[in-house]
């Protein structure tokens, strides 16, 4: 029997704050309560004055693996996971080959049970192709259904009017969509071209990824869904126009902000470039900001990364040559809490948005809330630490990152999952693997 107290801690949890003990047996939460009295063998860490959190639940990052390992794998990312405080992930099916049946999915799910020291799942991918596949998947083998809708990384565009009607009406499970229009997309980089040849500026990826195509992807999406009565997902929203298609408390049509697009905004790329060139792009001030304000009002219900790394010499290329993508994960919760210092949010809003709220969505069991009988994922926040990014520090494969140098004015000192500690005060543990998320089998 394996017993850990966590022993005077500030808990945040579930719109509260209060001062208590945690009392973690055999990977789960035994009891939570002031002055616990453990047994004898018991572990004990002293967290007095630290913020205690449920450990993150990212609904979106890409780990590459397979067959894109040389950027990143499920082994090295899921240590900057944890180092990040994110204690379950759900990665995307843009890999090679592309995770579009359940084989796929198993297979995934084999890798990360070997290798993934934070707990895990995977969504499956939709293509023209697989239609079939989608409507007979099992719900409680995935996070969900991904759907690149107008626009895709991974050659996985899904632009058949027919096959995505079918997709909508049929899944079993939450769709997850990234909106937007290629057509539209890609007229824009010829018109970039025109006016500057080969040396298109960075500055322009948020017209030439624009507002316009991200508008147009998003509203077919929540057209179709209301259509259709499907449970839809919009991933990392970015433009003040698309705010307008969802509701504070809808419970079957959501949308998720990511922190590089609550953080950067086109002024940005000025100093980074490529670093920050993602998809959708970062936009406007006046975007970040009225995203911020979504965030804060329910709007948007979740908060993630969209972690996708690449090798520091891809980022070297041009316009049209450096891939988009970042990675983020490390520092996630980090900038979340910097944006608390801000006063942009509040703890107990980070924690509704990226803990209750994606475990609630996705109907992720046992995971998400700090409470008697579910999984110990659990992070540990020093309010008043100090965390300098050193590209010495970082655990994501690809050896860079976009807040390199950067200080922040909180630090992360534990992080827990499934009872193990996987990370303290600067150091993994690499014997620490986490487990498979859990769902219902009813979902839709």
């Amino acid at each position: 029997m394996t017993e850990l107290l966590l022993r005077g801690g500030i808990l945040i949890n579930e719109g509260g704050r209060t001062e208590q003990d945690i009392l973690i047996r055999n990977g789960r939460i035994e009891n939570i309560g002031p002055s616990l009295s453990p047994s004898v063998n018991c572990k004990e860490l002293d967290v007095s004055g630290k913020w205690i959190l449920p450990g993150l639940i990212d609904d979106q990052v890409h780990f590459r693996e397979p067959g894109l390992t040389h950027k990143a794998c499920i082994h090295t990312e899921s240590q900057a996971a944890v180092a990040g405080g994110v204690t379950t992930y759900f990665e995307m099916p843009n890999v090679s080959p592309p995770t579009l049946d359940m084989e796929r999915i198993e297979e995934k799910c084999a890798i990360a049970k070997r290798d993934s020291i934070a707990n895990y799942a995977f969504f499956l991918g939709a293509s023209n192709e697989n239609l079939e596949a989608v409507k007979s998947a099992d719900p409680e083998k995935i996070a969900g259904v991904k759907v690149f809708m107008g626009s895709s990384t991974g050659n996985m565009l899904v632009d058949e009017e027919t096959v995505l009607e079918g997709i909508f009406r049929n899944s079993p499970t939450i769709i997850a969509t990234h909106c937007e229009d290629t057509p539209m997309i890609l007229a824009n980089e010829e018109q970039a071209k025109i006016k500057y040849g080969k040396e298109v500026p960075f500055s322009e990826h948020g017209n030439i990824r624009s507002r316009e195509a991200c508008l147009k992807s998003s509203s077919m999406a929540v057209e179709l869904a209301k259509r259709e009565n499907a449970k839809l997902h919009v991933l990392h929203i970015t433009t003040e126009e698309e705010l307008g298609l969802f509701e504070a408390g809808h419970s079957r049509i959501t949308a998720e902000a990511c922190v590089h697009h609550l953080w950067f905004e086109d002024q940005s790329y000025t100093t980074l470039g490529s670093l920050i060139k993602c998809n959708p792009a970062i936009k406007k001030a006046s975007d970040r900001d009225a995203i911020r304000g979504a965030v804060y009002d329910g709007r948007i219900s979740i908060l993630a990364t969209d972690h996708a790394p690449h090798t520091w010499e891809e980022k070297q290329g041009t316009y049209f040559n450096a891939p988009s993508g970042l990675p983020l994960i490390q520092h996630t919760l980090l900038l979340m809490m910097e944006m608390c210092e801000q006063n942009c949010f509040s703890p107990e809003l980070i924690v509704e948005r990226a803990c209750h709220a994606p475990a609630r969505l996705f109907q992720v069991e046992e995971r998400g809330y700090l409470r008697e009988g579910y999984w110990a994922d659990i992070v540990v926040v020093d309010p008043t630490g100090k965390t300098q990014v050193k590209d010495s520090q970082l655990f994501s494969k690809c050896g860079w990152s976009p807040f390199s140098q950067m200080t922040f004015t909180n630090s992360i000192e534990t992080t827990i999952v499934s009872g193990k500690i996987a990370y303290h005060q600067g150091a993994l543990n690499m014997d620490c693997r986490g487990l498979r998320a859990e769902f219902p089998k009813e979902r839709r």
